[in-house]
């Protein structure tokens, strides 16, 4: 069959770029190789009457202007607001935050100077977070792009003159430095250290003093939930609904959406794309954008010698861990912290148990020498206490995402063997600051790094496509001379979190490659996506 434009993978940023072709009149197939759209942003039933999120598991990051021009509520999606964003048990104490001041107050509780080093550090994010946020719908300059390339420059620019040699200070600091080393700067408080130095670890295996982990910070702050800015919120039925909401759209707007079918290599004719093999099937396009993982994409779908030899090396060292393990548990019951013990609304937020920096640390410092930390780094919701359609009456689900756990084990071992031990020590994390919590725990579904590139074809675990480091960010994601969407290859693009502004569930990617899609069918309008 032949189409203006194939999308291989209906994650959710297949979908968003498929829908945007689709709304300007192009005929567009969305190849996928599951039964179900929405990559790993999906619903699972892993126990008779228990539901959650698979992989992905809450809502911030999504752009608001997506959510708008899909008109993802007319589709069905309802997004629900935390009661409380965080709440982070120690051996001590607790430390919870959330809105109205919430935040502040409770780190007055613990270190009165705090309440004004939070103060200080929010006028640093006030300087940073915006000009991130103005990015996030924009393709990088392009470096060595000569004339192309100068009005992205000029953008740029525009958005830095004005600032004084202080703000610079502070972009420069948060765009090279580690998180550590800013929260020390401010914070006397181990706890309030955690709560904030979380986001920096947060699918990125690195320690909080490794630098560049600021940035990855930032990149979990510029988001919103149900129109609150910086707010994290729970879709309704799961983030499946997210990408069911998609889908329908993406339907509506004339998109053929074709389940069950694996791209196996894309087609290269006269030195640039032709279509795809797809399902044991010719399909054919002069435009093709893949929202895989970009070393996927280059080892296994673009034939051998497509792409010059340079861009070949870049794609096969593409650096792709995330260090993370993903669970679900059903519950018979709530969990009763220690420090907490009572039901509240501190169970609808991120329960983190990770109570300092150096904790973080050394649950780093082990996975790189054992695979994983013996003590690591926890992240519960209870999504259930939001939203009654997860489980039945009196019962919950939870969702555990953890760092550090390496793709790559040592001394050889897999993770088929040790899955299900990890998993105990996992759980047995929890029950040490909620004791009772490993009895209510009647099932559960695990997603090592492993099962995560399985099931969801995350290369080496990783649910950003490739790491949030200095050197696999902005107009080097995902190649310097490739940042705009536009892969060494004419007629490819990369539609997917290997791409600028990186992973999340954001469809940014997504909304960014269309637009360059489109303006590449109108050569005197060739735009490079400032």
């Amino acid at each position: 069959m032949t189409y203006d434009a194939i999308i291989i993978g209906a994650g959710h940023n297949g979908l968003v770029c498929s829908f945007y072709l689709a709304r300007k009149g192009l005929k567009v197939a969305l190849l996928e190789r599951q039964g179900t759209v929405g990559g790993a942003a999906v619903t699972d039933e892993f126990l008779p009457g228990f539901r959650n999120s698979a992989a992905s598991y809450t809502v911030s990051l999504l752009q608001p202007k997506v959510i708008r021009d899909m008109a993802l509520e007319r589709h069905g999606l309802k997004v629900v607001l935390r009661r409380q964003d965080n709440f982070l048990p120690a051996d001590h104490g607790y430390l919870l935050a959330g809105r109205d001041g919430l935040t502040r107050r409770e780190l007055v509780r613990h270190h009165a100077a705090d309440g004004e080093a939070y103060d200080r550090y929010l006028v640093e994010l006030d300087t940073v977070v915006p000009l991130i946020r103005k990015w996030l719908l924009r393709s990088p300059p392009e470096v060595g792009a000569g004339v192309r390339g100068l009005p992205a420059l000029l953008s740029l620019a525009g958005d830095l003159k004005g600032l004084s040699a202080d703000e610079v200070r502070t972009l420069h600091d948060f765009a090279t430095r580690s998180a550590g080393d800013i929260l020390d700067r401010h914070f006397k408080d181990d706890l309030a250290k955690a709560l904030f130095g979380f986001d920096g670890v947060v699918g990125n295996f690195a320690s909080p003093y490794t630098p560049g982990t600021a940035y990855v910070l930032l990149h979990h702050l510029f988001g919103e939930a149900a129109g609150v800015p910086g707010a994290w919120g729970h879709a309704i039925g799961g983030m499946g609904a997210i990408t069911q909401a998609m889908a329908a759209a993406a339907r509506e707007a004339g998109v053929d959406i074709v389940l069950n079918t694996p791209v196996e290599e894309v087609i290269v004719e006269r030195g640039r794309v032709a279509g795809v093999v797809a399902g044991g099937r010719t399909w054919r396009a002069p435009q093709v954008a893949a929202g895989v993982n970009p070393r996927l994409l280059f080892e296994r779908l673009v034939p051998s010698a497509a792409v010059p030899p340079a861009a070949e090396r870049h794609f096969r060292h593409w650096a792709c861990e995330s260090a993370t393990f993903r669970m679900n548990v059903a519950l018979s019951e709530l969990p009763r912290f220690t420090v907490l013990p009572e039901a509240g609304d501190h169970l609808t937020g991120g329960i983190i148990i990770a109570p300092s920096l150096d904790y973080m640390d050394r649950a780093y410092l082990d996975a790189r020498r054992d695979g994983w930390s013996a003590q690591p780094i926890v992240e519960m919701l209870i999504p259930s206490t939001l939203d009654s359609s997860l489980a039945p009456d009196g019962r919950h689900v939870a969702s555990l995402f953890c760092q550090h756990f390496r793709y790559q084990l040592p001394d050889g071992r897999s993770w088929d063997k040790v899955r299900d031990r990890v998993a105990d020590q996992v759980i047995a994390t929890v029950d040490a600051h909620a004791p009772g919590f490993a009895a209510s725990v009647i099932g559960r579904q695990i997603h090592s790094p492993l099962d995560l590139e399985r099931r969801f074809g995350l290369i080496g675990g990783d649910i950003f496509h490739g790491k949030m480091g200095l050197d696999q960010l902005f107009s080097a994601r995902p190649m310097i001379g490739a940042a705009d969407y536009r892969m060494p290859l004419p007629g490819l693009y990369l539609c997917g979190s290997g791409a600028h502004p990186g992973g999340g569930v954001t469809g940014a990617p997504g909304h960014n490659a269309a637009r360059a899609i489109l303006a590449d069918r109108k050569p005197w309008r060739r735009s490079r996506l400032s």
